[in-house]
């Protein structure tokens, strides 16, 4: 149970050889630096010298509670401010009107392709009585849109060059 031992024992005609032991027949080198550096040096150098305070820009506490509370309440982060919202909307209004008329278009058109693909594939009879209440609904809303730019254009023509009337006329 001990542990082996380190010289093997030649048979008893020879003589004992030594075995040995590499690393330990070389003289130890020692390195051409100290690898401990004196509290001196230590103390020289910057590594106990504290950074000092750079203060950043403060922030603005009441825009930043008011984007958090946009946050809770919508769940999305806008960081737009509030006359460019304004100015966006607006114009986004001014262009809806023409753009939803040619989506009704579009879309008028997809679902008759639609249609057209169903009746081709023998199931037209159980689509064509929605797709064709839904063309319905989207010709009515083109109508709306088509009275209200008219009327638009009325009033605009209207303000532009005045008809006299007939008080006008007789003066």
């Amino acid at each position: 149970g001990d542990a082996l031992p380190l010289q093997r024992f030649p048979p008893s005609s020879r003589e004992p050889v030594p075995v040995s032991n590499p690393a330990a027949c070389q003289p130890r080198r020692l390195p051409a630096r100290p690898l401990l550096r004196p509290a001196k040096v230590c103390r020289a150098g910057d590594a106990y010298t504290r950074e000092k305070f750079k203060p950043q820009p403060t922030r603005d506490l009441e825009k930043e509670k008011r984007r958090l509370q946009n946050i809770l309440a919508t769940g999305k982060d806008e960081v737009e401010d509030e006359v460019a919202q304004v100015f966006v909307w607006k114009k986004e209004e001014e262009i809806a009107e023409p753009d939803r008329f040619e989506e009704l278009m579009n879309e008028i058109q997809e679902r008759r392709e639609f249609l057209a693909q169903m009746e081709a594939l023998g199931q037209g009879k159980k689509y064509q009585g929605i797709i064709l209440t839904e063309i319905s609904q989207k010709l009515h809303e083109m109508e709306t849109i088509d009275k209200k730019r008219s009327e638009e254009m009325r009033n605009i023509m209207t303000k532009a060059f005045p008809i006299g009337n007939k008080s006008n006329l007789q003066d």
